[in-house]
């Protein structure tokens, strides 16, 4: 079988964690490495994170690059509320055997590319966009190589985690995010909205991967800190997988439920709307679609690939 060839550009929290595992554990994709970027925690601190994945998912080990640790324009502001002081909810995870490959992620990515033939590879972001800006920057003509990018960004077509219109990622570094959508490559966003309501994963669903073996314990031991701010934001120790939903949607399409493509764009000004994706659902504007916006999945489709994936 012929897998497709993936890179996985990542800040590595506990939510990247789940999802690196699942595409680990996929055997219809190869990944040829994991590109890190500041985002969740600081860039070394994230390849720490992925590294420390890597060892527990007991598949292959790509190499993991550090990219770029800061943003374009703006300073950093880490989620510990979320992950955690180190991003995986503090009890203690590090790497036993694993470490950081030389070399830069970015450099890596262009590389990559241009070793590969045109549209074999796809690229994977869990975090900021600030690699996969700077490499469109670079070298624009190798970045028209890929085949596809699939990020987990945006609200999609709901309300923001960071901000009434912004979702995490796009808002760390939007200036980093304009570059992406406006570069016109195919381009698909997982909205924030697609981890939600039935998609999240319930205390069922948490003690059936928790009961299931080293993995899945570590899947969502790692995820301790969201549990617990979960349960004053929904009331119940439940999970948004941001990241795992938009694995879940690059690789196992067939759990999408919503996916439409419409004309985006990223707000950059200095104002409380800063890191919104603008979708034009009703085409407003009449400018064509320059990205795919996934907003809802069918959760018994990605709830059961998490489970295959994760073995559970």
């Amino acid at each position: 079988m012929n897998k497709q060839k993936i890179i996985i550009d990542t800040d590595c929290g506990s939510d990247d964690a789940m999802a690196i595992a699942m595409a680990l554990n996929d055997p219809g994709y190869e990944i040829l490495f994991f590109s890190i970027v500041s985002g969740n925690v600081h860039a070394f601190q994230a390849a720490v994170n992925t590294l420390t994945t890597l060892e527990y998912a007991g598949s292959y080990e790509p190499p993991v690059y550090i990219g770029c640790s800061e943003m374009l324009l703006r300073d950093l502001v880490y989620a510990y509320e979320t992950h955690g002081e180190d991003g995986m909810g503090d009890i203690g995870l590090i790497p036993q055997r694993l470490q950081v490959s030389e070399g830069n992620g970015v450099l890596k990515i262009l590389e990559a590319l241009e070793a590969h033939e045109p549209q074999e590879i796809e690229i994977i972001t869990l975090g900021t966009l600030t690699n996969i800006a700077l490499a469109m920057r670079l070298a624009p003509k190798t970045m028209r190589r890929v085949k596809r990018i699939v990020a987990m960004a945006s609200a999609g077509l709901g309300t923001g985690n960071v901000s009434p219109v912004a979702e995490f990622n796009v808002w760390q570094d939007a200036e980093a995010a304009k570059i992406v959508v406006e570069f016109g490559v195919p381009l698909v966003f997982v909205g924030w909205d697609a981890c939600l309501d039935d998609a999240m994963l319930s205390p069922e669903d948490i003690e059936r991967l928790r009961s299931s073996g080293r993995l899945g314990k570590f899947a969502i031991e790692c995820n301790r800190q969201l549990m617990e701010m979960n349960e004053g934001r929904f009331g119940r120790p439940c999970l948004d997988m941001a990241d795992p939903a938009a694995m879940a949607a690059a690789l196992h399409p067939e759990c999408i439920a919503e996916c439409e493509a419409y004309y985006c764009e990223v707000d950059t000004s200095r104002g409380p709307s800063y890191g919104g994706v603008l979708v034009d659902r009703y085409f407003f504007s009449g400018k064509e679609p320059n990205v795919q916006i996934c907003s809802k999945l069918h959760a018994d489709k990605y709830k059961e690939y998490i489970f295959r994936t994760l073995g559970a």
